[in-house]
């Protein structure tokens, strides 16, 4: 039996995994915590435990890693990734796939690059920027219809997509730019990733986050009481806003000593806020929870599931056009290899590894920045060490294969508890 079949269409998904009814002390609320562990409901226990063994390991090998310097470098080095793979996490809660978003993003940000450049044609950043988010959103919206009116699978549109957008790339960076490559040089595109904020600012930031989360937990609190709904205990609120209020201001603490927040974290974190809220509070959200549960049950509950694979990889192909703007904003340039190397092993291993599960309906958007600061970490740590790239490829490789195995365990748990 499916989530789908168990609970409403309309209801979130977070509340969709309420408490077990009565848990009302924060006792209760551990032990039904631990149940929904065990019956395959991890969440995002792997990522806490897979970090800190991150952390110990690469702070005991390298001095280096732990310093304020390396860690703003992280938060650089993961942004872009993570913008991509919030997009494919959206398609992966749907239960399909896409192995073109790499040269997807490159498009765009090849695009960009090229209206920008003074004098040919010499268009204004927004123009720029709104034409290379327009092709990129525009090219899921084919995908979706090829998937939805053809019925070919998403794994096959997306690997022609592969194949055919990485020859556009090619096309565009050889004819219209000088020996492959186009320099970006817009001081506004380059200060998108690689910029950073004032030290006021980000504290000022820190403080919108960590009281706007609070905030959200008791309108929620109040919400569930007044329809008379199981609430969880403000004592695990009030844990659990500490607990975020320590990491963030710790973050911000921590980069200040450096260079500051980094631009691209903050655009990162406002693309996670408001695509979390559509996927938690919005109709259309619980709607793509549903088709990734049971696309059949979703659409006997009245909802038309070929329009919203559409609108999925419409979100996913603009993702992908906002993550290739970044990466040229990242390296000041585009070029004939842009969206090539492991930028596509790094987006999905991010999605996976963050906790989204292959088997759709279940994942968060912000299993992207799980995943994305975990490959960041590893790659960063094994950059440190020295190791040559054929060694990174095979950690991260099975790295992601124990992310998978971990989601294939747990969807059995649930499976054997009638949840999945």
């Amino acid at each position: 039996m499916t989530d789908a079949e168990t609970t409403d269409v309309n209801e979130a998904p977070d509340e969709a995994r309420t408490e077990e009814p009565g848990s009302t002390t924060f006792l209760e609320y551990a032990k039904g915590w631990w149940l929904r562990v065990r019956t395959g409901d991890i969440g995002a226990l792997p990522i806490i435990v897979g970090l800190i063994l991150i952390v110990i390991i690469f702070g005991s090998l390298r001095d280096t890693f732990l310093t304020e310097r390396n860690f703003t470098n992280l938060l650089l080095q993961m942004s872009p990734t993570a913008i991509l793979a919030i997009g494919v996490v959206w398609i992966l809660l749907i239960a399909e796939i896409d192995l073109s978003v790499a040269y997807v993003s490159a498009v765009g940000g090849v695009i960009m690059a090229l209206l920008i450049r003074p004098g040919d044609p010499g268009m204004p950043w927004p123009v720029a920027v709104g034409v290379a988010l327009l092709v990129t959103t525009m090219i899921g919206f084919l995908y979706g219809q090829i998937l939805t009116k053809l019925g070919v699978p998403s794994f096959v549109i997306t690997l022609a997509g592969n194949l055919a957008f990485f020859g556009v790339v090619l096309i565009l960076t050889t004819q219209w730019s000088t020996a492959g490559t186009t320099v970006v040089q817009d001081s506004f595109i380059i200060g998108l990733a690689n910029n950073f904020l004032p030290d006021w600012l980000g504290w000022g930031l820190g403080i919108v986050v960590v009281g706007g989360y609070g905030a959200s937990e008791l309108i929620r609190f109040r919400s569930r009481s007044d329809r008379g709904l199981t609430t969880k205990p403000l004592s695990v609120s009030a844990f659990q806003v500490g607990g975020i209020a320590i990491i963030t201001f710790g973050a911000i603490y921590y980069a200040n000593l450096d260079r500051g927040v980094p631009m691209a974290t903050v655009i990162l974190g406002f693309f996670l806020a408001f695509w979390t809220f559509v996927a938690t509070k919005t109709s259309f959200g619980r709607h793509v929870y549903a088709v990734g549960g049971n696309p059949e049950a979703a659409r006997r509950a009245g909802i038309n599931v070929s329009r919203l694979r559409v609108y999925v990889f419409m979100i996913n192909g603009f993702m992908a056009g906002v993550g290739g703007i970044m990466l040229a904003s990242r390296l000041r340039s585009v070029a004939t290899n842009s969206g090539g190397g492991a930028l596509l092993l790094n987006v999905i291993a991010a999605a996976v590894i963050g906790g989204t599960s292959l088997f759709g309906g279940h994942g968060r958007i912000v299993s992207a920045f799980y995943g994305a600061i975990v490959i960041a970490a590893i790659q960063n740590g094994m950059d440190l060490l020295g190791l040559n790239t054929g060694t990174k490829f095979v950690i991260t490789g099975l790295v992601l294969l124990a992310a998978v195995t971990i989601d294939s365990l747990a969807q059995r748990g649930r499976a054997s508890s009638g949840v999945a």
